[in-house]
């Protein structure tokens, strides 16, 4: 096979799972082309204040999802066949009507809007119903073509407990609902199909997607793989680092793995087995590194925008929140390769030119510096800017940004164009650093105010990617004919070069859109299900269902919501399964453990539904991720899923410790000492970790060796579980004291109260609850109030439930009236949890030094 015919079916491979497999000619594709360009146009002009200036297209809400998704369901049709042996140069007839009848479908919401409106809560009329049924299918259809069966077989699945409730076992049976009820709900207004997920889906992920291709094919991608090789591609295993690097840079600019895997592994894969690595273990270390690039703050795909919605933080607390885990596992992966290239003692690439030790420590120290001084500097002139202009901030800032862009545009025409590689040619050098970053960093521009608007101005992350796209669309228009003057290029070939930036724009605006469609899609079937679970009440049944499966046990809770994770993973991408199985089992499992006596942070669970189905990219026998990295290798697709897999445990853990250990998602970490202390000591304990299940650190590991260094790990991970076996964290007092202990209690306090009562069944029943007291102030009766929604009434020394909110806390957690109080437990004073570091780190420096000593002995041996 040759590396071209290779390639092609590399770009098939991102086609059948990303933009449609279809490209037809003639009229067929200049329709196609002007539905993707149009797309993108409309979403820009409702997310910028033109609607408001104009008066044109001043529409709701709900009408704005429903052209989001007429776009996505008529370009859907268009370009992704039927079945594996439709035609793919051109739409068959019966793909233009299923295409413009399911747009017409999503379009009735706006056409016939006041009629909509109108009708809502009654009896629907017989257009509206045959349009949702029909709408409904369509949708259905085109996720099978798109997405697979999976997630059609889920959504039939949950349409049908709608209708069969009454029919099924009590523990999850409903009073059933009508077609009418049933239609009414899922499309005609905002809780099935046009719920929150589309919504986030038109808001806010069409512009980060459309941000990402704009960056792409303005030639930030190129740029990212180019500077990761010059920056680690001399260090041992440097393939294989760069890779790791270039995938997570790339992860914020794609929001599809496979793409990643495809765009950074074709360049990666072919270095890192030319160095020494199998084919399966490049393909696993591609394909790990871009699953990764998902979990990688500010965009995470576009989880991160809905864990906005579900949990009701805004998007600087989860990006917060999620930074740190994100941080660890990708250098836990980095350490991974580190260890893999020295236990095979592979190869050093060759730079263009060597440098001494002292030189490198200088200019790393100096680049360090460089970027500390202009970050610095940057924020210092943007504060000032406003404080002193007020109104004329954004103006003058747009005038000094395109200072600085001209300004690194006239460094960047000093050095030779970013070309790609190829990296089957007969030696590779490794580039020079300085050349390779200052030819693009004004690719840095946009993501710098992407950055800064949502993370420093506290921006809207709409309208942040809003000015972000606006400065990558005067950057692809204007970087090759300002080039070219700044390499005074002879004048006539400006025109040239200014078309060739208004076709990378176009180019741009298409893919976009055509990346689009599946995520547009996935998020329509998704509100399907989140639909039936508001609609029937699933959410509140699926409590008593996983109580009853786990038996109570939290860790069983955890481990039946990872494997629901993993098995949905197979068929579904990350963005739908994610949306399914936290709408099912977030709540449910936040309740229960409540119930059971631990209090786990809603984001906490969110995060570790993510997480896990990130995993099932890699979880055989379908692992969609990982084939396509097997592709790019040519190696086997199996062993490399399998090994793919191993390198992520690391991953796998994490979301187990940070439901256990909140502290290291930064949720109540009060100072910047203890953050430091918590990100500095999980990435060591990651590292270790790694170290452990590889075997190796300096030198091959005993097996007592592995198995200390695990216990350390998840000592430095989680130091509160020896301090629980050392000192009880509560201790128990009279339950007539219930308003004095609250009152007494520490800000963000807990106390656990074992309670005993009738269910709605009638049945006795126990729960040792939970209870987040918030912050101290109140008295010990209001207090108790506020966090939990219960009054207590004393009858001697025995206090009982007088009274439980309406959709309380208490209420969730099946506390009602008249309960008991049998046992109450306060927080005791304890040793610092962080004096646990001091063992484990004790016990590390003892393995390093045997290790050190014998790596010593061993290069004595040879050199005797």
């Amino acid at each position: 096979m040759t590396d071209k015919t290779h390639r092609e079916e590399l770009d098939d491979l991102i086609a059948e799972n990303d933009t449609g497999a279809r490209n037809p000619s003639g009229l067929s594709k200049r329709i196609i082309f002007a539905v993707a360009l149009c797309w993108p146009l409309y979403q820009l002009y409702m997310a910028s204040p033109l609607p408001f200036v104009t008066g044109i297209g001043l529409i709701d809400d709900s009408q704005q999802r429903a052209i989001h998704l007429a776009f996505a369901l008529l370009l859907g049709f268009l370009t992704f066949p039927a079945f594996v042996r439709s035609p793919r140069n051109y739409i068959p007839r019966y793909d233009w009507v299923l295409g413009l009848v399911a747009a017409a479908c999503a379009l009735y919401i706006v056409v016939f809007y006041r009629d909509v409106v109108n009708n809502a809560g009654g009896q629907r009329t017989l257009a509206e119903t045959i349009v949702s049924m029909v709408g409904i299918t369509l949708v259905l259809e085109i996720t099978r073509r798109v997405l697979g069966l999976s997630l059609v077989v889920i959504a039939v699945l949950f349409s049908a407990y709608v209708f069969l409730g009454p029919t099924l076992p009590d523990l999850i049976s409903h009073r059933g609902f009508s077609l009418n009820r049933y239609v009414d709900h899922m499309w005609l207004t905002t809780e099935g199909v046009f719920g929150l997920p589309l919504g986030v889906s038109n808001s806010f992920i069409f512009l980060f997607v459309l941000f990402g291709a704009l960056l792409d094919k303005g030639g930030a991608g190129n740029f990212f793989i180019k500077l990761s090789f010059s920056m680690l591609g001399h260090l041992r295993g440097g393939p294989a680092k760069a890779a790791v690097v270039s995938s997570g840079l790339t992860g914020l600019i794609s929001g599809s793995a496979i793409a990643n895997v495809v765009t950074t592994g074709t360049f990666t894969i072919p270095l890192m087995k030319r160095i020494g690595f199998s084919g399966e273990k490049a393909g696993a270390i591609e394909v790990s590194s871009s699953i990764n690039g998902q979990i990688m703050p500010p965009v995470m795909g576009a989880a991160a925008f809905l864990m906005t919605e579900f949990v009701g933080i805004s998007y600087f607390e989860v990006v917060l929140h999620a930074f740190v885990p994100a941080i660890v596992s990708y250098i836990g992966l980095f350490y991974i390769v580190h260890l893999e290239a020295v236990k095979a003692n592979m190869p050093v690439l060759a730079k263009v030119r060597e440098s001494s030790l002292l030189a490198k420590v200088w200019s790393f120290l100096f680049g360090f510096g460089a970027v500390a001084l202009i970050s610095g500097v940057v924020f210092a002139v943007a504060t000032g800017l406003q404080t002193a202009t007020g109104s004329l901030a954004t103006p003058l800032a747009g005038l000094l940004m395109a200072g600085l862009y001209l300004w690194l545009l006239r460094i960047a025409a000093r050095y030779p164009e970013l070309e790609i590689d190829d990296p089957n040619a007969p030696l590779i050098e490794i580039p020079e650093l300085k050349p390779t970053l200052m030819a693009g960093l004004h690719f840095v521009l946009p993501i710098g105010v992407l950055v800064w608007c949502l993370m420093v101005q506290r921006l809207s992350p709409g309208l942040s990617v809003s000015w972000a796209i606006l400065v990558m669309v005067f950057i692809i228009l204007t970087q090759k004919p300002l080039m070219a003057y700044f390499r005074a290029a002879n004048p006539v070939s400006y025109p040239s070069t200014l078309k060739a930036g208004f076709s990378d724009l176009i180019q741009g605006f298409i893919a976009g859109s055509r990346n689009m469609v599946g995520i547009a899609v996935a998020m329509a079937a998704a509100g399907i299900i989140v639909g039936v679970v508001s609609l029937t009440g699933l959410g509140l049944l699926m409590t008593e269902i996983i109580n009853a499966v786990s038996g109570g046990n939290v860790m069983i809770m955890l481990l039946f919501t990872a494997i629901m994770c993993v098995v949905l993973g197979m068929g579904l991408p990350t963005t739908a399964n994610y949306i399914v199985v936290a709408s099912v089992m977030a709540q449910p499992l936040v309740t229960l453990a409540a119930q059971n006596g631990l209090i786990i942070p809603l984001f906490a669970v969110h995060l570790f539904v993510f997480y896990f189905g990130l995993m099932s990219g890699t979880t055989p026998p379908v692992a969609v991720d990982s084939f396509a990295g097997a592709a790019v290798a040519r190696s086997d697709p199996m062993k490399t899923c399998i090994q793919a897999f191993y390198y992520s445990l690391r991953t796998a853990i994490l979301p187990f410790i940070f439901v256990f250990n909140p502290e290291m998602l930064l949720i109540g970490v009060e100072s910047w000492w203890s953050a430091a202390l918590i990100i500095v000591s999980s990435t060591i304990a990651m590292c270790v970790f790694a170290a452990a299940t590889q075997g190796f650190m300096f030198v091959r590991s005993y097996r007592i060796e592995s198995a200390l260094m695990l216990v350390i790990a998840l000592s430095l991970l989680r130091p509160a579980f020896w301090l629980d076996l050392v000192q009880s964290p509560f201790s128990s007092v009279p339950p007539d004291a219930i308003h004095e202990t609250v009152g007494n209690a520490e800000d963000n306090a807990q106390i656990q109260m074992l309670m005993e009562g009738e269910n709605f069944s009638g049945d006795m029943i126990r729960r040792k609850i939970a209870i987040p007291l918030g912050p101290a102030g109140e008295t010990g009766e209001d207090r108790l109030q506020s966090a939990t929604g219960m009054t207590m009434r004393f009858e001697g020394r025995d206090v009982y439930v007088d009274s439980v909110d309406f959709n309380s806390p208490a209420q969730k957690w099946g506390v009602d009236f008249d309960w008991k109080v049998l046992e109450l437990n306060r927080p005791n004073t304890r040793m610092p949890e962080e004096l646990f570091y001091i063992p484990a780190y004790g016990a590390l420096v003892l393995i390093v030094l045997a290790q050190l000593a014998r790596r010593r002995k061993k290069e004595v041996a040879s050199y005797v």
